[in-house]
């Protein structure tokens, strides 16, 4: 991608405490009229149009929304964190650039999939003072669609709370999980309520079909060949007969794969430009299920009720993929 050139301060890394003074003074201004929540990581979240960000992406977010534009080529992939955005940003990438460029030769085997597909908030507008000429992103920036992907609530928040972890300058304690699960069932997390995010947008996409691309990180991981056909016709460039019979998907799949992606080099050792986090942290387990190894029976009776209440009488459902009980669970405890 091509470096863009705006005007800026030196980002502060994301999960490192921020002075205030270098945000603009009309952030500053409206940070003292909202609303805010301590996290149980210490930092503080502001809610924002009925959603809660941290302070860093405020002024990124006040930048886009005076002055970004849709164009009728555009795409959007949207996730709550942890919902498998890096995954879903290789397979994009590579499916849309598969006639240009053979995978053997393709930017992701020495880039991070961030780098090729850029994130509006957290770096196009990230603690930006002016905002960037898009003009000079790579084209075609297709018909302004959206992909949007999520995962179990349960996955998601234990992979979100390593994630903090890992990359915070002090490590969490280990019951800050149950700390951040009574804030979840509170509908207090960055980005969120996740449940209004999720079932906002799989509303949407019963109502615009040909528009938004509603995808479950489970379902891609059950079944990846169908998704990789669906994501290609959003985009308008899907698959024809000659490159399914040549196995053009499974050559995409591969590649992309959660495995392959963590063992390159690039995410090994490599290092995000604006949030100054290490890319390997962006990988870890992706197993599905897998929080049932994280939480003790009151958890699992918070989970219970808090899912039920969320999803009751909606029509949509999550794929926990485990049948477990509370006995099960006993003696379970969280694993860094």
């Amino acid at each position: 991608m091509e470096h863009i050139e705006t005007s800026s301060v030196t980002p502060t890394p994301i999960f490192e405490e921020l002075d205030v003074k270098k945000l603009s003074n009309e952030c500053q201004q409206l940070l003292q009229t909202l609303p805010r929540e301590k996290l149980w990581d210490g930092w503080y979240l502001y809610l924002y149009h009925g959603f809660w960000f941290r302070p860093h992406l405020l002024q990124g977010i006040l930048l886009f929304q005076k002055h970004f534009q849709a164009e009728e080529d555009d795409v959007f992939i949207i996730t709550v964190p942890k919902s498998g955005t890096t995954w879903l940003k290789a397979l994009t990438f590579a499916i849309t650039n598969r006639k240009d460029c053979s995978l053997p030769q393709s930017p992701l085997l020495t880039s991070n999939p961030h780098q090729l597909i850029s994130n509006l908030e957290m770096g196009l507008y990230f603690m930006k003072t002016e905002f960037p000429n898009l003009q000079d992103l790579p084209r075609p920036r297709f018909h302004c669609r959206i992909l949007y992907t999520c995962r179990n609530p349960m996955d998601r928040f234990i992979s979100l709370w390593h994630f903090v972890n890992l990359n915070r300058p002090e490590p969490l304690k280990k019951d800050s999980l149950e700390a951040s699960l009574e804030m979840m069932c509170r509908e207090v997390e960055a980005y969120g309520p996740f449940w209004g995010h999720v079932l906002g947008y799989w509303k949407l996409s019963k109502e615009r079909p040909g528009k938004l691309l509603f995808l479950k990180y489970e379902d891609l991981k059950e079944d990846i060949i169908h998704h990789l056909k669906s994501l290609a016709e959003l985009l308008g460039i899907p698959f024809s007969e000659e490159e399914e019979r040549e196995g053009m998907m499974e050559e995409i799949a591969k590649p992309c794969s959660l495995d392959s992606l963590k063992n390159r080099e690039v995410n090994v050792n490599g290092k995000q430009k604006f949030l100054g986090l290490k890319n390997s942290n962006f990988f870890r387990k992706g197993e599905v299920g897998g929080w049932v190894n994280n939480v003790n029976p009151s958890m699992v009776e918070k989970i219970e009720n808090l899912i039920e209440e969320k999803l009751s009488g909606s029509g949509f459902s999550f794929k926990m993929s485990c049948n477990y009980t509370k006995t099960k669970l006993g003696d379970n405890q969280v694993s860094t």
